[in-house]
């Protein structure tokens, strides 16, 4: 592509999954989820904010499909969702995400 070809027009899902991801709370979530699964515990102490912000934040990461969440008696513990990378990567641009979809 360009630098004058126009960027294709974005999908609505696209664009909302991004936005999503463009937060910073949930980036920081986002992030540390990527090494390994935490309960909510862990990754309030690793983000540092309330925890009915936090309460809001996983739940659009979850709505959006981004994470999972899986009850362990009283704990929730949530990871990355498998294909939250390639969803993420494939939501960019050709020309940001380069051949990789």
């Amino acid at each position: 592509m360009s630098a004058r070809e126009p960027l294709p027009p974005a999908t609505p899902e696209r664009a909302a999954l991004l936005q999503v991801a463009s937060d910073p709370v949930r980036w920081t979530v986002l992030f540390h989820l990527s090494s390994t699964p935490c309960c909510v515990c862990e990754i309030q102490e690793r983000v540092g904010i309330a925890p009915s912000l936090m309460s809001y934040h996983l739940k659009v990461l979850r709505e959006s499909g981004l994470v999972t969440a899986t009850r362990r008696g009283r704990w929730i513990d949530y990871a990355l969702a498998p294909d939250a990378h390639e969803r993420l990567v494939s939501a960019l641009p050709t020309s940001v995400a380069g051949d990789r979809r």
